[in-house]
């Protein structure tokens, strides 16, 4: 397991991993330790904040015992873990909700969870509600399939919610497995962005129970600290799951969802790589931090 994250984060293990190793390494570890470590934390885009939560977790543990470098490595994996290990709902839901701004991989993740679940032998419905962009559809068209599943499209500039609307009825009528639905990521305004996805949201649930619904926020890891404002508005107007970190394959930038964790409580649910059907994983918390933290 180790191996294949080390494949999948390949530039966070380069960039981060490796300057972690080195810096706990030396033989000496004072205070011009914890200053590299917060550049280092900070160059991975965990953020202010979270950095300093670290740090200060960090600090105390140095004062308290007398620890050589590889056990003040052991102490800030455990509270990266401590961080990133958020309570999440069931995954497993019949309704998946893909929510995020425009270029941050919804339509890519919602066939990618297509793929996954009809390997799985379930029947799967996709709905394509961004009716503003046709290169939209046309990708979630491609999708389709490519992994053989159903799929429900309106018209160019329908109210999405209708669409919506019309794929939870079919998703009953049929009985289908699993409801997975790409939302638009950009309108006029963010106002009228976050006020169509919560409608989108009521619409569901007038419909279908809201403990059947699971909402994800696709975040480009590439993004860096940006994504922390996405998370935050998304979050105030669709109550958000999880994250599924995108674009992971080709970044430094990994370390955004500590901080997305520890400040809206949100976990990672899978992370996103590369264009393959299959290239989406899980996100395990410890196998994570233990890639992070071996040394090559």
């Amino acid at each position: 397991m180790f191996g294949s994250l080390k494949n999948v984060f390949s530039s966070v293990y380069q960039q981060v991993g490796n300057r972690l190793n080195a810096l706990f390494s030396r033989s000496v570890i004072d205070e011009n330790v914890i200053d590299e470590l917060e550049k280092i934390l900070l160059s991975a885009d965990i953020g202010v904040i979270t950095t300093r939560k670290l740090l200060d977790a960090v600090t105390q543990h140095m004062k308290a015992h007398k620890m050589d470098g590889q056990q003040v490595k052991q102490i800030l994996a455990q509270e990266l873990i401590t961080v990133l290990s958020v309570p999440s709902v069931s995954l497993d839901k019949p309704v998946q909700l893909l929510v995020g701004i425009n270029g941050s991989g919804k339509t890519t993740a919602a066939g990618k969870l297509a793929y996954r679940y009809s390997k799985q032998g379930k029947k799967v419905l996709l709905v394509a509600a961004d009716t503003f962009r046709a290169a939209a559809v046309q990708q979630l068209q491609e999708w389709a399939v490519r992994t053989n599943v159903a799929m429900v499209i309106g018209s160019h500039g329908q109210d999405p919610a209708s669409v919506v609307f019309a794929g939870c009825m079919r998703f009953i009528q049929e009985k289908f497995d699993y409801l997975i639905i790409d939302t638009a990521g950009r309108l006029q305004t963010k106002i009228n962005l976050m006020q169509e996805l919560s409608k989108i949201k009521r619409v569901i649930t007038k419909i279908i129970p809201a403990d059947q619904i699971i909402t994800l926020l696709t975040i480009d890891a590439m993004l860096g600290q940006n994504s922390l404002e996405q998370a935050k508005l998304f979050h105030e107007s669709t109550t958000l799951d999880g994250i599924i970190l995108t674009k992971t394959d080709g970044t430094g930038k990994g370390g955004i969802v500590c901080a997305i964790a520890d400040q809206f409580k949100l976990p990672v649910a899978y992370i996103s790589y590369g264009e393959q059907p299959d290239a989406l994983s899980l996100f395990n918390v410890n196998d994570y931090i233990n890639s992070l933290m071996v040394s090559e």
